[in-house]
């Protein structure tokens, strides 16, 4: 019975070892699969937080998207605040990794969900968030629809205590010239993948947050509120600002180069080859059946899933002008 009882003893306590080692080991991997954001050098001072360009998931936060941290002499800047309450420490950590000075201010340069809802987090730290008047009343138009939508499918739990929150100060008409502790941004609305989205342009450093303007690496995307047309203006205003410097909404920090060759041209294309044959009272099958291989955007993540998506959305929108 002894021998028995040591014999059974022995076998809990190597069971309890495994079990240990496997929850020590999942608890590893559950660290190593979770999105941790980090503050990547573009210039001196200037920073980008480089999202993952998958899908929204409880694994990145829901930071499937670029944000910008600018330190000046007074305080850091923080180009856009993250998808909400959960993001906003994990931007934190991500700051205070190349500064220790407190984040000042949270400028709005876009009207997606994972680029404004973690305002709220924000301005509870006593940071002042600033974004133009139609950034603002878009952000309002949509917020019934992120706080239903994508986010908190994907996050879960983790979506629990965000909130819409609004800028604190208002910035008139579409372009703006803001200065905090020596740094300039001159901001400008581009309106292109949602009404009153904007970019930053720093020009001491010569670097440009492009917001959903830019994508790098992946292909854009055009929703039904999307507008291609205004997407090419504004994309003529950054090619005549021609930066060293670019961060775009999605993909990692490039050059004027290819910010052509991955955005620039995927809207001349929309533009000028589908909306002109829009325009020009084509059959919407052909137009998109001789256009559904375009070698040239193919190397760009999501081109199966998007490209076809694309052309019949600016389709529809230049037939209706």
């Amino acid at each position: 019975m002894q021998r028995l009882t040591a014999l059974l003893a022995g076998t809990l306590s190597m069971l309890a070892g495994t079990l240990a080692l496997l929850a020590t080991t999942l608890g590893h991997a559950d660290a190593e699969t979770l999105y941790q954001p980090t503050a990547e050098p573009v210039t001196d001072s200037v920073y980008a937080i480089i999202g993952p360009t998958d899908a929204r998931t409880y694994e990145n936060h829901g930071m499937n998207a670029n944000y910008g941290v600018i330190v000046t002499d007074e305080g850091v800047i923080l180009i856009d605040s993250g998808p909400g309450a959960f993001s906003g420490p994990n931007i934190e950590r991500a700051v205070a990794a190349v500064s220790d000075q407190p984040i000042r201010w949270v400028i709005n340069i876009g009207v997606q969900d994972h680029r404004w809802l973690g305002n709220d987090y924000f301005k509870k730290q006593g940071a002042e968030v600033i974004a133009f008047e139609a950034t603002v009343e878009s952000q309002k138009a949509f917020a019934d629809q992120h706080m239903e939508g994508r986010l908190p499918e994907a996050l879960g739990e983790r979506f629990e205590g965000t909130q819409p929150a609004y800028a604190d100060r208002l910035l008139e008409g579409d372009t703006a010239s803001i200065t905090l502790g020596g740094t300039e941004l001159e901001l400008s609305l581009t309106n292109a993948h949602f009404p009153g989205d904007a970019m930053a342009y720093l020009p001491q450093s010569d670097v440009v947050f492009t917001g959903d303007l830019v994508y790098v690496d992946r292909l854009l995307g055009i929703h039904p509120w999307s507008n291609p047309k205004n997407g090419l203006e504004a994309f003529a205003r950054l090619d005549a600002i021609d930066p060293d410097h670019v961060v775009p909404g999605h993909g990692r920090v490039s050059d004027m180069e290819r910010a052509r060759r991955d955005s620039g041209d995927y809207y001349d294309f929309l533009v000028n080859t589908i909306g002109e044959a829009a325009r020009n009272f084509e059959a919407m099958s052909e137009v998109m059946n001789a256009h559904q291989d375009m070698e040239q955007f193919k190397h760009l993540e999501h081109y199966d899933s998007w490209h076809g998506t694309n052309m019949n959305r600016t389709f529809i929108l230049f037939e209706g002008m």
